[in-house]
């Protein structure tokens, strides 16, 4: 079967663009904006809205196939390309893209997204985000070619036997980190609740104490709401760098001090500290997440630091596992492009015994996070992010339901 054409729509996004070095500098939220000028290429507010491109490839029978381009929240932050705006990338795919897919017969996943990554433009690589989407609808493509699933297509073609079971869902709070738990955990969801914890004075506490008091009140709220007596998820909280900027980016003991009393007022839920620190690039981001990591280790105590910042590509987190910085790695899903190295990246932090946590960003789409899903149901990370937005109820509601119809599928084959 062969693909006759490509069509791109503008579209919208589950949150917004955030200038993510200008909110570090101070600028200050009113309402759901923020206040401020933006620092940050490409910004012309400090939060804009966010924008997609839907890429659709028509078949030769009249099926369509698609998915969506997408960036994070923090674009042009960490290492990340820049800023997505469709109006800035359209004729890109139009010009670069359409051109290798038109009138192409339909082979394999593989063989088809290593094209797609391959593409240059004036010698650099595509936009992460028009990688990421244009993968999409070339698994879904082939998917529909074959008549199968497109989890079946990625186990098929990596030689996986996935047990097909349900993932661990993490959702995300946004600053709404009070009532928006309480509907993660009426809604049992099994890793809670990401907070937003991105600074130090409002949201960490100079010396810690602002998130030390919200993750007593988060165990006393699961302990008060919980939908049965079973219940006992993960807590993983993003702190965005803020703890190395509150106590030193290099000072692992007073890091792990700090850490050390955040697991105690946990109890008896296990926690997951996302982003410790921030050492603005990639090496010293490495070193400084390896020394912490250590540190914890040798102290016993039972915290998994996540990776995160300066881990973006494929690449990076081969880095980041091979050098053990950091018990688990946030496999960012935009970040890396063309789709295929998603999967890429969750079997080689399987193979190296690191925690594979198959995230994305709440500036994604309904699309991505359903073929995220297919992606995490057939390579079977630790968990998988409950996406797009920020207000709990949708981004779960997306990512579990994938769940169950590919679950009942399965079954009933």
């Amino acid at each position: 079967m062969k693909i006759q054409k490509v069509v791109c729509a503008k579209g919208r996004t589950g949150f917004f663009f955030d200038d993510q070095r200008a909110i570090k500098k101070g600028a200050k939220s009113d309402g759901s904006a923020y206040i401020g000028e933006p620092v940050t290429a490409g910004f012309t507010a400090v939060r804009q809205a966010g924008e997609a491109i839907s890429v659709m490839l028509i078949l030769e029978d009249g099926q369509i196939a698609y998915g969506d381009c997408a960036a994070v929240q923090y674009s042009g932050a960490g290492g990340r390309d820049p800023l997505f705006l469709a109006k800035d990338f359209i004729p890109v795919i139009e010009k670069y893209v359409a051109p290798i897919l038109e009138g192409q017969e339909i082979s394999t996943f593989r063989e088809m997204s290593a094209a797609v990554e391959a593409v240059e433009v004036e010698g650099n690589r595509l936009h992460t985000a028009i990688r990421y989407g244009v993968t999409q609808a070339v698994l879904d493509a082939v998917a529909k070619a074959n008549k199968k699933m497109m989890c079946e297509v990625v186990a098929d073609e990596y030689g996986l036997k996935p047990e097909w079971r349900q993932i661990p869902i993490f959702t995300q709070s946004g600053d709404n980190r009070y009532d928006n738990s309480d509907k993660m955990i009426m809604k049992g969801a099994d890793v809670l609740p990401h907070a937003l914890i991105n600074n130090v004075e409002t949201k960490l506490g100079k010396d810690g104490s602002i998130l030390l008091e919200y993750v007593k009140w988060l165990r006393d709220r699961i302990q008060q709401l919980a939908p049965a007596e079973d219940y006992k998820p993960t807590l993983h909280i993003d702190v965005y760098g803020t703890i190395g900027m509150a106590f030193g980016v290099n000072n692992y003991k007073e890091m792990a001090d700090y850490i050390a009393t955040l697991v105690e007022a946990a109890k008896p839920y296990k926690l997951r500290i996302e982003g410790p620190m921030d050492a603005e690039e990639r090496e010293a981001q490495m070193l400084a997440l390896k020394g912490l990591t250590a540190e914890v280790d040798a102290r016993g105590i039972d915290v998994e630091l996540v990776a995160d910042e300066w881990c973006n590509t494929l690449e990076d987190i081969k880095y980041f596992a091979d050098n053990k910085a950091g018990h688990m790695v946030q496999i960012k899903t935009p970040d890396l492009g063309g789709i295929n190295n998603i999967v890429e990246a969750v079997l080689y932090c399987k193979e190296k015994g690191i925690g594979a946590y198959q995230g994305g960003t709440c500036n994604e789409t309904d699309r991505s996070a359903q073929v995220c899903v297919n992606l995490a149901m057939a390579t079977q990370p630790v968990q998988i992010l409950a996406k797009p937005g920020m207000g709990v109820d949708e981004g779960y509601m997306i990512v579990y339901n994938e769940m169950q119809r590919i679950l009942a599928c399965m079954q009933a084959k």
